[in-house]
């Protein structure tokens, strides 16, 4: 009958001496308190606690966490944004004590304490600048949520802005002034294209036309040059000069007509084309040349007799 009465004892006692041990995780902090007041804090690995009289009040991780918070305020240019603004934190290993004790909410605390910042940074910005600028934003929230976390155990890492949206009609409108302005940058490259296309082929058809007036001029020069020495060639065999310019002006009005001829495909007609028509051409040349000659002489000297 004794025996059956230890039994339960030592099943309890067993069961007391099993829950005096317990273990903290890596990166993890442990509250144990005595009586409902403060005892110790436990760090990672294998730890002991009185039975009855010592319990586990709370852990505290040690890692970094992240806290995202999303705030909507006004701009200086009365633009309501949405801005979600991640608050990298964690738990100082030496402060502990204030970080479970002094904070019932710490992420309530935290969140109001970056509306305030935001709220305070953003309303001194223009649209534009807010995206700019968003380093600088973080950059002060960061240090304000700092200097007062501080003192409450936590230690702010890092603060970013991760995002910013604008009212949708807001959105809506300064797509369609990118939009806008694309377009016109586009219709400047495409004016200047066209102009250019313009000034190449005005610059290539003067010089096609510089170039075929040169041609002419050489043609010309070569034809006289082929003139002067057919008279010459004619001079030594006793045709003067008239006599060969009329000659030479026949051989190439029948050389052109025997050209004709043999070209099927010709549309040039050669007016006219009798036999006196070498002879008339050279009279009406020369008779030509004569009138410019006089018209040109009376002229000088009537200039002659002015100026006198």
């Amino acid at each position: 009958m004794g025996q059956f009465i230890f039994i339960p004892i030592i099943f309890f006692s067993l069961i007391i001496l099993i829950s005096s041990f317990f273990i903290v995780k890596q990166q993890t902090a442990t509250v144990i308190e005595r009586f409902g007041k403060f005892q110790s804090i436990r760090q990672s690995g294998l730890q002991m606690k009185i039975p009855l009289v010592d319990r586990i009040a709370g852990r505290l991780s040690l890692k970094i966490q992240q806290l995202d918070v999303i705030i909507e305020t006004k701009t200086l240019d009365d633009v309501f944004v949405r801005l979600k603004v991640s608050v990298q934190y964690m738990v100082v290993k030496d402060n502990v004590y204030d970080a479970f004790y002094k904070l019932e909410y710490p992420h309530d605390q935290i969140t109001s304490f970056v509306f305030d910042v935001v709220r305070a940074e953003v309303p001194k910005m223009k649209l534009d600048d807010v995206f700019v600028k968003k380093d600088d934003i973080a950059i002060a929230v960061k240090r304000d949520l700092q200097e007062y976390m501080s003192d409450y155990g936590y230690d702010i890492i890092k603060t970013l802005v991760t995002d910013i949206d604008p009212d949708a009609q807001v959105k809506a409108a300064m797509n369609r002034i990118n939009a806008s302005e694309r377009e016109k940058i586009a219709a400047q490259f495409e004016g200047d294209a066209a102009r250019i296309l313009i000034v190449e082929k005005a610059k290539a058809e003067a010089e096609s036309k510089r170039l075929q007036g040169q041609g002419i001029a050489d043609q010309r020069r070569e034809i006289a040059r082929g003139l002067e020495e057919s008279v010459e060639v004619l001079n030594k065999v006793g045709i003067n000069s008239q006599e060969a310019s009329a000659l030479i002006v026949v051989t190439q009005h029948y050389d052109t007509l025997q050209a004709i001829g043999g070209e099927t495909n010709s549309n040039l007609i050669l007016l006219p084309n009798s036999p006196q028509a070498g002879s008339n051409m050279l009279n009406d040349m020369v008779a030509s040349f004569t009138a410019s000659n006089q018209i040109g002489e009376a002229m000088k000297n009537a200039r002659k007799n002015t100026e006198e």
